[in-house]
């Protein structure tokens, strides 16, 4: 829904940097500082991997062990934009002052300077003869998105959506964006990066580039030898559907699809997905968001094998559900290219046909709890679970 209502990236790290409480559209934009202001190291880790694509968790006690790029002054540069930020009656305030000090591996204690990951160091404006309102969050801001210092805001989000959309990022791991870690396709990163920052940071524009590229449109299978490398994009990465997306799909799946007709305009398709996504919500809670070492969970297999009520709810058979229409279909042929269409999105293989075409025969004296089975079987299968 962010997305949809502002589209540019570098809005929504405004509002989420310097929400403004009195707004009730951003009151939940103010989450995102207020549940680590209490805690400014994990609020400068976080930010730092989240918007600049940079774990400098380890130069915090001293400098990188293994990058050079990050230094001690790095981390506490970036804290420093935090110190003066604190919660005051369930509400974000900053202070007029704030020093954040630290000791360096020799013992030595400095005062941090608001410095950003480029080395840029910001300087409050004293040449004025009443103390300006300074605030240190907004020159982070201000800075980060100036030309110069941009490219690790630029970069970061495009290659967090590359990573989204492909499985894969130009850069692995995500935060681990320096000198010693180069992307496997440097231009093509550089490229996309300044496309964005050129179209106001468009993540639309973006998203729907990547999604219509050769790269995005490739098949997940692979008969000519070794795979590649996923770092090479040479073929699709099977990956498992996120909650969300998984939730959706069932609900999507168990509808009959001629009573999803095609729309001429392109809101009314928004509002009609916006619904499917709340609707889908509760159940989406019920799946465990999957890891690059995926495995499908305890609960996630119990609540397929024993979950009465999902089973009840999902195979419903009345309105505007796929089981109605299957249960009126004259012939198991039909009956298996609609499941199969529906739910998997392609016709069956001769030897599927085969094999359900036997199994709704063998219960040819029960029909439509065999064609129920059937839906069952698809909706449970590995390739509906993984995105292919």
């Amino acid at each position: 829904v962010i997305l949809a209502e502002k589209g540019s990236w570098d809005r929504i790290y405004r509002d989420l940097m310097l929400p403004d409480e009195n707004d009730p559209k951003l009151k939940s934009a103010a989450e995102f500082l207020r549940q680590r202001v209490r805690d400014l190291d994990k609020l400068t880790a976080e930010v730092s991997s989240i918007f600049f694509g940079v774990n400098i968790s380890c130069a915090q006690c001293h400098d990188h062990p293994l990058v050079a790029d990050w230094k001690q002054d790095h981390f506490f540069g970036m804290k420093a934009f935090f110190s003066r930020t604190y919660e005051s009656g369930g509400r974000l305030a900053e202070r007029e002052t704030g020093l954040v000090k630290f000791k360096t591996t020799k013992g030595v204690e400095r005062s941090a300077q608001l410095m950003f990951l480029t080395g840029k160091v910001v300087k409050p404006d004293t040449s004025k003869a009443a103390p300006p309102k300074f605030s240190a969050r907004a020159e982070l801001v201000k800075l980060s998105l100036q030309p110069g210092q941009r490219d690790f805001f630029a970069r970061a989000i495009v290659n967090r959506i590359w990573h989204r959309f492909f499985g894969y990022g130009l850069v692995m791991p995500l935060d681990q964006m320096h000198s010693e870690n180069p992307p496997s396709h440097p231009e093509l990163l550089n490229w996309l990066a300044r496309d964005l920052v050129e179209h106001g940071y468009d993540l639309r524009r973006l998203i729907r580039g990547l999604v219509l590229s050769r790269a995005y449109a490739r098949e997940s299978r692979w008969d000519k030898g070794e795979v590649p490398r996923p770092n090479l994009f040479a073929v699709a990465r099977v990956r498992p559907l996120t909650p969300m997306q998984l939730a959706v799909s069932l609900r999507l799946a168990v509808t009959d699809p001629q009573t999803l007709p095609p729309m001429s305009k392109p809101e009314e398709l928004d509002k009609r997905l916006q619904g499917l996504e709340a609707s889908a919500a509760d159940l989406a809670r019920s799946f465990e968001q999957p890891g690059d070492d995926f495995q499908v969970g305890v609960g996630e297999a119990l609540l397929f094998s024993n979950g009465v009520a999902i089973e009840k709810d999902l195979l419903a058979d009345g309105g505007d559900r796929l089981l109605n229409r299957l249960r009126r279909l004259q012939t198991d042929d039909e009956a298996i290219d609609l499941a199969m269409q529906t739910i998997l999105g392609r016709l069956p293989r001769d030897d599927e046909r085969k094999l359900l075409g036997n199994y709704l025969k063998q219960r040819a004296d029960r029909p439509a709890e065999a064609r129920r089975q059937m839906v069952w079987a698809l909706l449970t299968s590995a390739e509906f679970r993984f995105n292919y």
